[in-house]
């Protein structure tokens, strides 16, 4: 494991509202920011400036910056205004950023103002998406962190009950809840719901599954209400998905022979989708900046099921425990390394020459001027990658820079 500590490149936590305001439908994030803020979000999302979607950005300007205004009851204005326009908002999220860190605005006691203003109708929650120490994918993990302490107690007498954890697009959370069902479990809840007035409740009988690798404060938080861990692989690629599902599987009594009943017609389609993708792929040498916190999973995907050849995985953070399932599927020797040192890393790659690199978009334009072919890490958050029947569209991720440079070359 190499360890690095130097210059990095990163998006900020607050991209995570591009997939979490889908999920969630009743809810709405307020990023507290600057203008900066509003175009990040803005431009990653592709939202046109007549649509009406589930976030905005309450500016923070020159006055604020420099004390001439009261930022609490600016910020009590805009909440006001907003909750007026849209009454179908459920549960409102005050969501931190540098600019709101750096004048020390106290957002957790603006929640809870606003939530006393607010409540029944309207819940309001606080989290920080900023940018200064983490990355981009812990924006979901603050945001599901800061649901743990509202979410229902389950009662005295509740029988164990299955949540997986971590924003799913609805088609993937509908495929696993059918496949489930078909496995013998039937009490299953989702962490986030698509729905404020959906919340799980959660105690000593709840089990969880975590569907993403980057959501440690979230698991922390769960098992301090008295929910238990189950260990295993994530759902990337056929191996990963059965794996994750086996795991609930035993710790709900499910025979083997009923598992496998269930998931053989499945894993048979999925693989038989992989093939096409494998004969464009194995044997190709790939690189993984630290961006995403999903690379050891991708790896393990991409050289077990598509055999690619693993050059160096770099992730930003490792979470030993919670990836030690996915580090014991690696191939012998891989190379590791943690954090990120974008000088050394570049010279790496380039020094590497492999056939593919992924890495985050501020990287992707120069190394692609160099010659490399490169895939936007970004994109495995915003696609649907978990599950069997999505398999071959991660695979095809991977497969589709490697088509467009053969086609720019002809």
């Amino acid at each position: 494991m190499l360890r690095e500590r130097g210059q990095r490149e990163v998006f900020c936590g607050l991209t995570g509202i591009i997939w979490l305001h889908r999920k969630i439908q009743d809810a709405f994030f307020l990023v507290v920011g600057s203008r900066t803020c509003a175009h990040l979000i803005q431009s990653a999302a592709g939202v046109m400036i007549f649509a009406e979607p589930r976030f905005a950005t309450a500016i923070i300007d020159e006055r604020d910056l420099a004390g001439l205004a009261d930022c609490n009851a600016e910020l009590d204005r805009v909440v006001a205004r907003l909750l007026e326009r849209r009454p179908d908002i459920r549960m409102l999220f005050l969501v931190g950023s540098c600019p709101s860190e750096v004048i020390k605005l106290d957002l957790s006691r603006a929640a809870e103002r606003l939530s006393a203003s607010f409540m029944p109708k309207v819940r309001v929650l606080n989290y920080s998406g900023s940018g200064i120490e983490t990355t981009f994918t812990q924006g979901e993990d603050a945001c599901l962190a800061a649901l743990v302490p509202i979410l229902p107690v389950e009662s005295a007498s509740a029988k164990q009950s299955l949540l997986v954890v971590g924003a799913l697009a609805e088609v993937v959370e509908d495929q696993f809840r059918r496949l489930f069902t078909a496995i013998g479990i039937d009490d299953v809840r989702f962490l986030p719901p698509r729905s404020a007035m959906q919340l799980p409740a959660i105690g000593p009988a709840t089990r969880y599954l975590l569907a993403q690798p980057f959501l440690a404060d979230t698991a922390r938080a769960l098992e301090a209400r008295g929910a238990t861990r189950l260990a295993a692989p994530f759902p990337l690629g056929v191996e990963g998905t059965t794996a994750w599902l086996h795991a609930a599987a035993q710790a709900f009594g499910i025979s083997d022979s009923r598992f496998h009943t269930a998931v053989a017609p499945e894993q048979e389609r999925a693989r038989g989708a992989l093939a096409r993708h494998r004969e464009q792929l194995a044997g190709r040498r790939i690189f993984f900046f630290p961006d995403s916190q999903l690379e050891i999973p991708l790896a393990r995907f991409v050289s077990r099921e598509l055999g690619m050849e693993l050059v160096e995985v770099g992730t930003p953070y490792l979470h030993r425990p919670h990836l030690a399932e996915e580090l014991a599927m690696l191939p012998a020797g891989t190379m590791l390394s943690e954090g990120q040192d974008v000088e050394r890393q570049l010279d790496r790659c380039l020094a590497a020459a492999p056939d593919m690199t992924v890495c985050g978009l501020g990287l992707a334009n120069p190394l692609e001027a160099k010659g490399l072919t490169t895939k936007w890490s970004i994109e495995l958050l915003f696609t649907p990658v978990q599950g069997f029947n999505q398999a071959a569209d991660l695979a095809e991720l991977f497969a589709r820079p490697l088509v467009r440079r053969a086609r720019l070359m002809v």
